[in-house]
């Protein structure tokens, strides 16, 4: 697939052909249709966020359809069209998490920061977190 890469904070994006990712357990893979570009991008690529993830693709304000379904999917449909949030991933077992403020969990991880987003021709993310 192609993609647009940081290699470090400071540089420009590169563009590059990588594997189609493959969606684990409980994930999808998403077919980009479109990807914003949030300041939040502009502070990864212009190193103003700490400790990233390196080499990323960026990208949070992603939609797109789901192009294939992880094993245990059972709430998501080939070709439906989802958005994909700037929280990419929570643990389900928190305080946080139970109470329904996943936004609060402490070991969220985050879209285009430290897992790759949608500035590519795919993405794949937790079920849950494509809606």
């Amino acid at each position: 697939m192609r993609a647009m890469i940081l290699d470090k904070p400071g540089t420009a994006l590169r563009a590059v052909e990588l594997p189609t990712p493959e969606p684990g357990p409980g994930q999808v893979r998403i077919a980009v249709e479109a990807c914003g570009v949030c300041r939040t991008d502009l502070h990864l690529v212009d190193g103003e966020l700490p400790d990233p993830v390196l080499q990323m693709i960026p990208g949070h304000e992603i939609v797109g359809r789901v192009e294939a379904l992880g094993a245990g999917v059972a709430g998501l449909a080939a070709g439906q069209r989802v958005g994909v949030p700037w929280l990419g991933w929570t643990c389900g077992r928190c305080p946080h998490c139970s109470g329904g403020h996943e936004n609060l969990c402490d070991g969220a991880r985050f879209t285009g920061y430290q897992i790759n987003g949608g500035y590519a021709e795919y993405c794949t993310v937790p079920e849950g977190h494509a809606t």
